[in-house]
């Protein structure tokens, strides 16, 4: 299996699909690993595309680090993956946590390798609530979620995939087996990558990163995302991103990429294409 190594000595695993075109590089959401993405990989590389997927750092096969568990180092160790693979013309998508991760990326380093982004669900601007931020969410919130990792992680995760991640408590039809699939890639976290990463994308304040992004940019949300709120999120990064594209998936909750497959996989197909 692929790994590449940091300058800290973090194993990051990556999965590489050669599909013979461009570059597209996909970024999961918390606590899940690259297996989120793997339908949406399969169907890049079926239609041309070279799909990679990492697992971030203290998630699925890549070491537990103690340190590290946070957005500068998210980045910085994205951008070993893709200095590592030497990729140009890549778009790189995201999908919650790692929509903030991808954006990062390109505040930090710069888009000399990258030709766009997708925003799928994703954290930015910031989701905490703050005396600048005040349309954010409680602290009490993420505290809440804290003590669910640290006192019953297995439990924190069924009820999540139980209930809002994928809004089974609006429509109650998601599959047992999606469901089951977000608690065993939850578990596959470390519990303290798990732990410090809610204050990853929940405090990071994105907001200086969005006026930094350059590249067409297309941002996808669900209007019932119950996890990610689409009013502090996704309505406010395409508005502070130059030029960016929204689509609105009317009634689309957080987990996309398994509760809208079809349609987010044409959205991003079209997008490339264009």
């Amino acid at each position: 299996m692929p790994y590449v190594t940091t300058d800290d000595g973090t194993q990051l695993f990556y999965k590489d699909w050669e599909g013979g075109g461009p570059p597209v590089l996909l970024s999961h959401g918390w606590p899940l690993n690259s297996d989120a993405w793997e339908a949406t990989a399969l169907f890049l590389a079926q239609h041309g595309y070279r799909a990679i997927a990492h697992d971030r750092r203290g998630h699925g096969k890549s070491s537990q680090t103690w340190n590290g568990n946070e957005m500068d180092t998210y980045a910085d160790d994205l951008a070993c993956l893709i200095d590592h693979l030497d990729l140009h013309s890549l778009t790189l998508v995201g999908h919650s946590t790692g929509g903030g991760e991808v954006l990062h990326y390109v505040a930090r380093h710069g888009s000399g390798r990258v030709a766009k982004l997708v925003l799928v669900s994703a954290v930015p601007p910031m989701m905490v609530q703050t005396d600048d931020n005040p349309g954010g969410l409680p602290i009490a919130v993420f505290d809440g979620i804290r003590a669910g990792e640290a006192s019953n992680r297995s439990q924190l995760y069924r009820d999540l995939a139980n209930g809002p991640f994928f809004g089974n408590n609006r429509t109650g039809d998601v599959p047992q087996g999606t469901r089951d699939a977000f608690w065993l890639q939850g578990l596959a976290s470390g519990t303290r990558n798990a732990y410090e990463c809610i204050a990853a994308f929940s405090a990071t304040d994105f907001r200086p990163d969005l006026e930094k992004i350059d590249v067409p940019t297309l941002v996808i949300h669900g209007d019932d995302d119950q996890i990610v709120p689409f009013e502090i999120s996704g309505r406010l990064s395409a508005a502070g991103i130059r030029d960016a594209e929204l689509l609105v998936y009317e009634g689309g909750a957080h987990g996309l990429p398994d509760t809208e497959r079809d349609r987010l996989h044409g959205d991003i197909l079209r997008f490339l294409q264009s």
